[in-house]
């Protein structure tokens, strides 16, 4: 939020016309707006011409992403250059060629503005203005120098900028093809220039994608060769040319549509590779091997190619030799969700997905398993069949590999039996009140297998122990169940526990909580929730032992690292 000079939110109940902004810029801004709102789809213009993508569908929007296409439809140089280029070729005709650099300059400072300042086109307007200068002064300097000095220019102004996902991209790929351009004109076919231009150009991205998507597809390379010259040499062109002329809408209509449809196909032969988030110094020597091979393909030594494919290899299959169990609540708002990852990549297991009406909560799963390297869940383990529990169940198996699904006691709801549809069509192996799972030796116990008449007391209650610590979790389950378990089991000294029902006063009874004895109780709860959990009793309860909260601490993670538990936390 830095990054974008976004400094404090609020929340607005109304808005209140004071007086309307008679600045010309704004007038001519709003006009454009408007202009573009009653042109058949808008949303390309808005993203080609003013930089903003939002209007886009979401579904289309992952797919450019996938597909690696998705900095065509950020407004940088190749927009700033063909503009520029017109704007030129029209000044030309007065034959005051300094002059004319001078007009071209201001006519891009405004349409910065007019992209809200993005850093791509800052980044692509600022070198125009400096190799412009350059030639017109004989600086001599390189491109490469004048890169380099917007880049520091731009981290003065603003040093929240490297948080930006979009002025990192900009940046990078920008000095990687600036400094291997030699490469490039090697060839003078222009597919074969663009394949190389993509390859260069996907090469430096590949440490940005990494640690911010988690994956990468490596058919990015081939898929830009198609998509790079229809945006760049008919759509955009064409979108300046509709915008003139509206009534041409009916061709840009059936370009547009093209190019969906197309993107949406291409997204079926993706080969996406998953890579777990690295810290920097892993990302720089990502950086130092990509430059080697780089300048080692310039010196015609092709070989080297496999330096980062040997390197990559070892990233995506990290996980078969890390030897620590760990488990992870998930932030997921109000609602549950836990992941257990079992050493040298033996056992993925998620408890409940969480969902919430109107947030995708399997995104920021589907992300934050990614993150970890994770290619398949072994289990999808639900607790039972309430929303907050299992809503994003089907987005999870329609976006991630799963294995199998258990259910919990009891008959299935019509949420448990629309997912069991997917399964069928998945052709996904699913059980329901089982008493134990073996996983590598390791056990899962499901501690409630009696049936009550409500979906609650009929949750999954898990009890296992990785490296001696135990672990349990109590779904929703109430005040009842435990009694019940209590009568059945001989549970002491839990370690950690995952608090029932989000807190709720009518879970974690006194009498349970003092016959397990948490050391650790985590309550997943959403922040300021209309249910009010979690409630002051339950967290009176526990006070002997250490509360986490994902509405306080975010995510939390129990690792266990030479025998000794470590825990670490995410803010929200």
């Amino acid at each position: 939020m830095l990054s974008k000079n976004t400094h404090f939110n609020m929340n607005v109940d109304n808005i209140i016309l004071i007086e309307k902004n008679k600045n010309i810029f704004y007038k001519m801004k709003t006009y454009l707006i408007n202009r573009i709102k009653n042109i058949k789809k808008h949303e390309y213009l808005n993203t080609f011409i003013l930089g903003d993508s939002s209007y886009i569908d979401d579904t289309l929007l992952e797919s450019y992403r996938i597909n690696g296409i998705s900095h065509l439809f950020s407004v940088s140089g190749m927009h700033i250059t063909l503009l520029s280029s017109i704007t030129l070729a029209i000044l030309n005709k007065i034959k005051k060629k300094y002059i004319n650099y001078l007009f071209v300059i201001l006519f891009l400072l405004f349409y910065m503005f007019l992209t809200n300042f993005t850093p791509s086109v800052i980044r692509a307007t600022c070198l125009f203005i400096f190799l412009s200068l350059n030639k017109v002064l004989k600086l001599n300097l390189t491109t490469s120098k004048i890169l380099l000095i917007i880049l520091m220019f731009n981290l003065i102004i603003n040093p929240y900028n490297i948080y930006n996902v979009g002025f990192k991209f900009s940046y990078i790929i920008s000095l990687y093809l600036v400094a291997f351009s030699k490469i490039i004109s090697r060839y003078k076919n222009y597919i074969v220039r663009t394949l190389v231009t993509s390859s260069i150009s996907f090469l430096s991205s590949i440490p940005i994608l990494i640690n911010n998507y988690f994956s990468i597809n490596i058919m990015t390379t081939l898929n830009n060769v198609m998509f790079v010259p229809l945006i760049s040499i008919i759509i955009f062109p064409f979108s300046l040319i509709v915008l003139l002329i509206p009534k041409l809408d009916f061709i840009y209509e059936l370009m547009i549509n093209i190019l969906e449809k197309l993107s949406l196909f291409v997204t079926n032969f993706k080969i996406e590779i998953i890579f777990s988030k690295v810290n920097i110094f892993i990302i720089i020597l990502y950086y130092l091997i990509i430059t080697l091979v780089l300048y080692k393909i310039y010196k015609r030594k092709y070989k080297y190619i496999f330096l980062i494919i040997i390197v990559l290899f070892i990233h995506t299959n990290i996980n078969y030799i890390k030897n620590n169990p760990y488990i992870t609540f998930i932030d997921v708002g109000q609602g549950d969700s836990a992941f257990i990852h079992l050493p040298y990549n033996k056992g993925n297991i998620l408890i409940d997905t969480g969902g919430k009406y109107n947030y995708d909560t399997s995104k920021d799963i589907i992300s934050y398993l990614k993150s970890e390297g994770i290619k398949n869940i072994d289990f999808l383990l639900i607790s039972h069949g309430d929303y907050d529990h299992m809503g994003e169940a089907i987005n999870l198996v329609n976006n991630f590999k799963v294995e199998k699904v258990i259910f919990n006691c009891g008959p299935y709801n019509d949420l448990e039996k629309d997912l069991i549809k997917v399964l069928d069509k998945e052709k996904i192996k699913y059980y329901s009140c089982i008493k134990e799972l073996n996983i590598d030796k390791k056990k899962l116990y499901f501690l409630q297998t009696k049936e009550y008449d409500n979906e609650n007391d009929n949750s999954n209650v898990i009890y296992t122990e990785l490296d001696g610590y135990r672990f349990m979790f109590m779904g929703d389950a109430s005040s009842t169940t435990e009694k019940e378990i209590l009568n059945k089991y001989n549970l002491l000294d839990i370690d950690v526990l995952k608090v029932g029902h989000h807190g709720s006063r009518t879970s974690s009874s006194k009498e349970f909580i003092n016959e397990i004895n948490p050391n650790y109780s985590v309550i997943s709860v959403g922040k300021n929730n209309r249910y009010g959990h979690p409630n002051k009793e339950v967290l009176d309860n526990l006070e002997n032992s250490k509360i986490y909260r994902t509405d306080q601490d975010g995510s939390i993670m129990f690792k266990i690292k030479n025998n000794k538990l470590k825990i670490e936390t995410c803010s929200p």
